[in-house]
């Protein structure tokens, strides 16, 4: 009985502070120079995180075995995943660079939000109680495969999350620089597009008034291509991982590897998917407007794969319709 309460507080507290570190994120879109709300927005995300690993921890304790097996489980995964990558990415860990994304956070905080939101408040109670694993799920290739799939839709999410950013930012005709001045309260200069970039540190670095600028519109772009790129480039050798090990665990279970299951033939979509996004970077050298376009084609697909061909109820991977749907 303690353990289930404890499950509980730790199942639904981090979607009070993923709300919370939303919140915040958005707040340095205004408040650029406060680095006090960046701060707490950090914070909150690494004890949503720290929770939801504990959530996780108590029910593989009294169950018995992962907590993989339906798909309320699949999400709280799925959401521990996008904090994960979100922290790891925003201390740039990938790449060693020692300076903080503020604005990461008010991409792709949302997103895991909305995922935890939508498996502690969207799902019936009834299908978030942890059951016995069906014969097919108990293999020891569970952790293998599931958690490599669930890596696999984390990371290409949050780096489509990015590249759909990209296209709306660019197609913005003026670029917000926050000016503080010394009453702290925030007004906003407006540079056309037109305007030599050049002339406007010219003009920033001769103004008398403190300014803060958080990113000009080419800065942020180029910033959204690069970690959409590198993100989604973590994300693929995952994917791949992830199907090679089911169609291994496929064989044992079902005698073959490959049975164009719909869950199998959506998840070789999304590979192929995020396959040309990384061909067309790599061999054709696109960079901006196209390769977003494609993740955020792939974006599309990701949830198809998770979750739209779930509900279907057909396929081996329908263990039980939505009770027993995980991957």
């Amino acid at each position: 009985m303690i353990l289930v309460t404890l499950e509980h507080i730790l199942a639904h507290t981090p979607f009070f502070l993923l709300f919370f570190a939303t919140l915040l994120y958005w707040g340095t879109l205004v408040f650029a120079k406060n680095n006090k709300l960046s701060s707490l927005g950090q914070i909150s995300m690494i004890i949503a995180f720290i929770c939801i690993t504990g959530f996780s921890l108590t029910r593989w304790s009294y169950s018995g075995h992962l907590p993989f097996s339906n798909l309320y489980e699949s999400f709280m995964f799925l959401s521990w995943s996008l904090c994960l990558i979100h922290i790891i990415v925003e201390n740039s860990i990938i790449v060693g660079n020692k300076s903080k994304i503020n604005w990461l956070g008010t991409i792709t905080v949302p997103s895991a939000m909305l995922t935890h939101g939508f498996a502690t408040l969207g799902l019936p109670r009834e299908m978030q109680q942890s059951t016995v694993l069906v014969p097919a799920l108990q293999s020891h290739w569970l952790m293998m495969h599931v958690s490599m799939m669930m890596l696999s839709y984390a990371t290409p999410l949050c780096g489509s999350s990015l590249a759909i950013a990209f296209p709306v930012i660019a197609s913005k005709k003026h670029v917000e620089i926050p000016v503080l001045g010394a009453n702290t309260k925030p007004y906003f200069w407006f540079f056309s597009l037109e305007e030599n970039d050049k002339q406007k540190e010219s003009f920033l670095s001769n103004t008398s008034a403190p300014l803060s600028i958080n990113y000009n519109k080419s800065q942020l772009t180029q910033q959204l291509d690069h970690w959409s790129y590198r993100i989604i480039s973590l994300g693929f050798p995952l994917s791949t991982i992830g199907i090679l090990s089911g169609a291994v665990w496929a064989n044992e279970a079902w005698g073959s590897h490959w049975n164009w299951d719909p869950k199998e033939t959506w998840a070789l979509v999304t590979w192929l998917a995020f396959a040309i996004h990384l061909h067309t970077r790599i061999t054709k050298g696109w960079q901006g407007k196209k390769p977003a376009i494609v993740a955020s084609l792939g974006f599309s697909i990701i949830r198809i794969c998770h979750l739209g061909v779930n509900p279907s109820g057909k396929g081996l991977h329908s263990y039980g319709w939505l009770i027993r749907d995980i991957i």
